[in-house]
């Protein structure tokens, strides 16, 4: 790995197949109800009466209608949260619906979410806490081990394609508290036999947590990164001598994850996307003192277009109350963000346009197959990628203020630096540039009446790919 500072190897490293489908969806929903909804906290105690749980109208399918509306693509539930209420008829608990005077305890919430993601053409995924208060087998290592799989297998069997696993390593016990070694490569086991078209995120090999809870991304977000910001990876790697050692402080809030010199030295690179998670309200479950807390529909917007437009993903919270619905004020401003979205894509206006440049590897690979919306079309640059241009000419001058480009991300992530400009007047005006693109990036810009785009690549790894280039 010696070689050019291994920027070979980090090129080569390409995603899974689920990987691939994961980032296609983009923007999507999670789901935070259960127990704490009723007693109007955040992390539950374990200890909370069954008969709590009573929504009287719940309407899995209203929540689903709205994630469609919203622009969103998939729905995460959460299936049990730290409180160990189960939103399901577990057959391994007490502490579930099952137990509960909703429906006569023949209910299941986690059905009816699945249920209405397939009526709305949505994914499905679910949320398991690993941390649970209620369980006494908590802090008993196998014991506990074997339980938390066995609801782990309920889940994954019982309610059809499942995209998304998602784990936190949540654990607030505190010093004097129980400590459970969660077996996590038992975890996955279990998710890759029964379902191995779905991604474990965020405590987990796929996606990885952007690091924080404010829908802040960074402005470069590599896909390659070292091998230790998957957590358990490093633990993995502590008795492998053939394997780089981590740095003594690393975090997941660090500014630079992939850059050459983020990755100098490491041998064992991997292919980990990074998901943007923040909620709607000022907490995950529904409280009616946070009615007058949503954000913004602008501060929705710049978070959409800072994660999905910047190589990541949006995981967007919504809470449905107590009557089992989304509040109506969370309702009108998710449908007016479904609208944004719909006005800010509404037509692609490089649709059916000319691109030209100034090399590309082969014919079946020019800068024209940047347009084509067949995925395996594409340019690339071939083996001197510094310095490659393409030029978009819309045929007509046309109002424009962004530009989506992406890679073709089967091939690995290349681009390191890249510049927009415009022609203005016969002259090419600067108005965007940035470093990573991988999946996806949107480039915005003061509106101008323009017909020709140019996007110069200044520095790649070992080629460059677009496989989108898109104006609107």
């Amino acid at each position: 790995m010696k070689r050019n500072d291994n920027i070979e190897y980090a090129a080569g490293i390409v995603p899974s197949e689920r990987q691939l489908a994961w980032q296609d969806l983009e923007f999507y929903a999670f789901i935070h109800f259960g127990m704490n909804t009723f007693t109007d906290v955040e992390w539950g105690s374990g200890n909370e009466d069954p008969e709590l749980f009573n929504p009287k109208n719940l309407d899995a399918r209203q929540w689903a209608r709205l994630i469609k509306l919203s622009g969103m693509r998939a729905m995460i539930l959460t299936c049990k949260h730290h409180d160990g209420f189960c939103l399901w008829p577990s057959a391994y608990t007490d502490h579930s619906v099952k137990y509960s005077p909703w429906k006569d305890g023949k209910g299941d919430v986690v059905r009816e979410c699945a249920d209405a993601c397939r009526e709305y053409g949505l994914k499905f995924g679910v949320y398991l806490s690993p941390w649970d208060r209620h369980d006494s087998r908590y802090g008993e290592g196998e014991a506990y081990n074997r339980y938390y799989k066995n609801q782990l297998k309920e889940l994954l069997t019982n309610y059809g394609d499942i995209f998304c696993v998602w784990l936190d390593g949540a654990c607030g016990e505190g010093k004097n508290g129980r400590k459970q070694d969660y077996d996590w490569e038992g975890y996955y086991a279990v998710v890759r036999e029964l379902q191995p078209g779905a991604c474990i995120c965020v405590t987990g090999p796929d996606v990885r947590w952007v690091g924080n809870e404010a829908g802040v991304c960074r402005s470069s977000e590599w896909s390659v990164v070292p091998y230790w910001h998957s957590l358990q990876a490093t633990v993995e790697a502590q008795s492998q001598k053939d394997v780089s050692k981590p740095p003594r402080k690393f975090s997941p809030q660090d500014v630079d994850l992939g850059s050459r010199k983020a990755i100098k030295g490491c041998n064992k690179l991997i292919w980990y996307p990074a998901e943007v998670n923040t909620s709607l309200r000022k907490g995950w479950f529904y409280h009616e003192s946070e009615d007058y807390s949503l954000k913004p529909l602008r501060k929705l917007m710049d978070i959409y277009y800072n994660s999905v437009g910047a190589n990541g993903s949006f995981l967007l919270n919504l809470s449905p109350n107590k009557e089992g619905k989304i509040a109506e004020k969370d309702v009108e401003t998710m449908i007016s963000m479904g609208a944004q979205l719909e006005i800010d894509f509404n037509e692609n206006l490089a649709e059916d346009s000319v691109i030209t440049d100034n090399r590309h590897l082969d014919d079946s690979h020019t800068g024209q197959a940047a347009l084509s919306y067949n995925p395996e079309e594409y340019w690339h640059s071939g083996e001197n990628p510094d310095g490659s241009e393409l030029i978009l000419d819309l045929g007509d001058e046309y109002d424009i203020n962004k530009i989506v480009l992406a890679e073709h991300i089967r091939t690995g992530q290349q681009i390191e630096e890249f510049t927009v400009y415009i022609k203005i007047k016969d002259k090419w005006k600067k108005v965007s540039e940035g470093t990573v693109i991988g999946h996806k990036r949107i480039c915005r810009f003061d509106e101008e009446r323009i017909r020709y785009i140019k996007v110069v690549i200044e520095k790649a790894r070992c080629f460059a790919t677009i496989s989108k280039f898109e104006a609107y």
